[in-house]
């Protein structure tokens, strides 16, 4: 079939026709699927039931070092889970400290306690009259939530196959002492899927900030989420690469146990400089007396060590691996060479980007909707949820069943069938 732009007005209007009958058929069957965040599957979920009974009111709940996981201390997280976390981190343990169970109420905190605190004795970002954050896009939305919620102006930084355009963020972050830091998704980059490269992982090193409270916040939330055994991204050590260009201070690095165990009952670390790593605990030793060691040493139990760890992420490959093609095979299927859409086919993560036509994307989450199909909102992917160019849609395969999928699938190449028709009808 031809590209849908190369065809005249009355091709146009019989397509419109077809696909107006097909969208009543699916309206009249009344689904209710949801493809909009990306929460693991019942199947994932059940992977990690045996850790429900490593403890029971008989067993040691003594660390390695004789301490009792039960009562006060370790503010830092317990030796064996910062190493097993260390380990998947690709980080030394001592550079770690283990919090609850979401890396993402560590980014708040970091957040918060440089506005309230400033970073390593620099002013407070709340004393400042503006402060700035640099935002890879398309990116997630979480972070840029609490950028906003705090008052921070973010800024659009494209971001391609190889990462971010390091030369905007060399020009904004090497001559701006109001650039204070960037958001960094750098492995299966959510949604996009994409790795940043050696050079762009060196030039991040490199910068030299006119701030020098700049900070790299380096969510790398997927670094063990392969997909495929024999293809698996790499990633440059952006401690390691920091520490060699003379600025060990700049970034913080973040991951979770999240998606590997249990969402709500997981593990997340920080990891950092030791000097960064001092000043942190200097302020979470008012904050608090400590996290769950008893689910940290729950953890450990479990995998017993990041081999093992690696081995369980298999088992949710496994899973996730036929969700992930199931949508692609679609997509190229339905839409490949018509010219109205563009993804690309992710190595590891949790979502496929689309990239709908120009004007198309409120449009055709809307249109799912309607038919019962829940995504993730248009617009989120981008700071203040304001997509320039109205056309990213972030795809969620994880949390459906396959045969869900399938009629996921089905349903969103229509409404981006019948949206794309409809916008070039109108340009006639």
């Amino acid at each position: 079939m031809k590209k849908y732009s190369e065809m005249t007005r009355d091709e146009l209007l019989t397509m419109k026709a077809a696909l107006e009958i097909e969208y009543k058929e699916e309206a009249a069957k009344g689904h209710s699927l949801n493809m909009a965040r990306g929460k693991p599957g019942k199947a994932q979920l059940e992977l990690a039931m045996p850790m429900l009974d490593v403890f029971n009111s008989h067993s040691d709940m003594n660390t390695l070092l004789g301490n009792d996981t039960r009562n006060y201390g370790d503010l830092d997280g317990i030796g064996e889970c910062r190493r097993l976390i260390a380990n998947m981190m690709e980080v030394e343990k001592d550079n770690v400290i283990v919090c609850g169970n979401s890396s993402l109420n560590i980014m708040y905190d970091t957040v918060a306690r440089s506005m309230s605190f400033g970073v390593n004795g620099s002013t407070p970002w709340c004393k400042l009259d503006k402060v700035k954050f640099l935002c890879p896009v398309p990116g997630y939305d979480r972070h840029f939530a609490i950028t906003e919620l705090f008052g921070i102006e973010m800024i659009n930084i494209p971001l391609y196959d190889d990462g971010p355009d390091m030369d905007m963020v060399e020009q904004y972050v090497n001559n701006d002492s109001a650039v204070k830091g960037i958001w960094c998704v750098p492995k299966y980059s959510n949604p996009t899927g994409q790795t940043y490269s050696d050079e762009t992982v060196r030039r991040f090193a490199n910068l030299h900030p006119a701030a020098e409270d700049f900070r790299i916040f380096w969510d790398n939330a997927y670094c063990v989420h392969h997909l495929y055994d024999d293809q698996q991204d790499q990633l440059l050590n952006i401690l390691t690469e920091c520490e060699k260009a003379g600025n060990p201070d700049m970034v913080y690095i973040f991951a979770s146990t999240s998606k590997i165990s249990f969402p709500g009952s997981g593990v997340s670390a920080i990891a950092s400089s030791q000097n960064n790593i001092q000043n942190i605990l200097k302020l979470m030793t008012v904050q608090t007396i400590g996290h769950d060691k008893i689910n940290q040493l729950r953890h450990v139990r479990f995998f017993k060590d990041v081999e093992h760890l690696r081995l369980h992420m298999k088992k949710h490959s496994d899973i996730l691996r036929p969700k992930f093609e199931a949508v692609l095979q679609t997509l190229e299927e339905e839409l490949g060479g018509l010219g109205i859409g563009s993804w690309y086919k992710p190595r590891g993560g949790y979502f496929i980007s689309f990239n709908s036509m120009p004007g198309c994307a409120k449009k055709i989450v809307g249109m799912c909707k309607e038919l019962g199909v829940v995504m993730t909102g248009a617009g989120a992917t981008y700071p203040y949820g304001k997509d320039p160019e109205d056309s990213n849609i972030r795809i969620a395969p994880s949390f459906p069943s396959p045969e869900e999928l399938q009629v996921a699938s089905r349903v969103f190449v229509l409404c981006v069938k019948l949206a794309s028709v409809e916008k070039l009808l109108g340009e006639f």
